[in-house]
């Protein structure tokens, strides 16, 4: 007989990700607890569960996702559980349980962007990196180049809307965006870190 893995385990499987060389593995240092205490320090005594949200932020900003690995030492640090912290990272389409790639394009998808070519620009972006668009799913939102260097998702309301279509790369912003623009976008980004 079989061992169904428990939720914790179901939900924190590692999911590879060319992306990863792109980011520090996760591990837990001094500085990485003091900053994480000093945003459990911001919530009454009592209350540091509402911390996990801030510090799932903090380690995915640092690490590009929410690792398994992770997860447990969240719960630790906001006096959670495992499975808390899981339903949490599973349940924000924004918090990523696999690596990104080192730029990451969130292409609004809601009507007013769609009315201007946001759905063609998904697409377009999609085969510029080496995407299949139709790998897009609710399920896999996230698309990843193989080079790990790119990686795409359609995403909700970028609240820029008269400005658009809208495309996020990382925390960048960039309005009105057309397919040309993007090649240069994506040339330029190409370029500088081959030079980096």
């Amino acid at each position: 007989m079989s061992e169904t893995p428990n939720a914790i385990e179901a939900v924190s499987a590692p999911i590879p990700s060319p992306g990863e060389q792109y980011f520090p593995k996760f591990k837990v240092t001094p500085a990485l607890v003091k900053e994480a205490q000093a945003l459990v320090a911001q919530y009454p005594e009592g209350k540091e569960q509402s911390a996990v949200l801030p510090i799932i932020h903090m380690i995915q900003e640092k690490f590009g996702y929410i690792c398994p690995e992770s997860m447990p030492w969240i719960a630790e640090m906001c006096k959670s559980t495992p499975i808390h912290v899981a339903g949490i990272v599973t349940f924000y389409p924004g918090i990523h349980r696999k690596c990104p790639g080192k730029f990451h394009f969130r292409v609004c998808r809601t009507i007013a962007c769609a009315m201007g070519g946001g759905e063609e620009l998904l697409a377009h972006i999609c085969k510029k990196i080496g995407v299949d668009p139709a790998s897009l799913t609710d399920e896999e939102p996230m698309g990843i180049s193989e080079d790990g260097m790119f990686s795409i998702e359609a995403v909700e309301c970028l609240a820029n809307c008269g400005f658009g279509p809208n495309v996020m790369v990382n925390d960048a912003l960039h309005q009105e965006m057309t397919p040309a623009k993007a090649d240069k976008l994506i040339t330029f980004l190409k370029k500088n870190t081959i030079n980096a």
